[in-house]
């Protein structure tokens, strides 16, 4: 019966002691995460939108984490706003880590696909010309690729610009990071 027996004081699990700083803004609809993280960058505060660990996905593939000291004064902002999420989580080691939303792939060491959620846009690196574009299901999608494929980097509007639907805003997500990384 020694599997009963008590911990010793040595055997304390780690993770109890592991400080947790950020959390995660659960939503049910990614309009609504759109819209929280541009009132929460306005108001300065550090947060980027992710894809939530699969336990806590609502139909809605994104989530914002944020700094967790924060939650009282973001939580009173959304719901004076009428945007309260449907849950708070902290992120904890334990299978919480939200995932990357934005990845970036190299070919050839020429072209360079930037992926956030499921579109994805790749760019030429020496003529600076958008070679790819792909993903999604929204009916804006065609539309954008259409203007975009071919086009210089800097001579196109974002597609946030273009587009509203959440391919257009992922596929805007891209765009940034292209321009972030190649400079543009």
């Amino acid at each position: 019966m020694k599997w009963f027996g008590k911990k010793k004081d040595k055997e304390i699990d780690d993770t109890a002691l592991e400080s947790v700083t950020r959390g995660l803004l659960v939503f049910a609809h990614p309009t609504t995460v759109i819209s929280v993280e541009e009132i929460l960058k306005d108001e300065g505060y550090s947060i980027r939108v992710v894809s939530p660990p699969p336990s806590y996905r609502t139909g809605c593939d994104l989530s914002v984490e944020f700094p967790l000291e924060f939650e009282a004064e973001i939580s009173e902002l959304l719901n004076s706003v009428g945007m309260a999420p449907l849950d708070v989580v902290p992120i904890t080691s334990k299978g919480m880590e939200p995932l990357h939303f934005v990845r970036k792939k190299e070919f050839n060491g020429r072209y360079l696909m930037i992926r956030a959620a499921n579109m994805k846009m790749t760019v030429d690196k020496i003529s600076g010309k958008i070679v790819n574009i792909s993903g999604g299901g929204c009916p804006d999608v065609p539309y954008m690729a259409t203007e975009m494929i071919g086009q210089r980097l800097t001579d196109v509007s974002s597609p946030g610009e273009v587009g509203y639907s959440l391919c257009a805003y992922s596929l805007n997500t891209s765009y940034e990071e292209l321009v972030k990384e190649l400079g543009a």
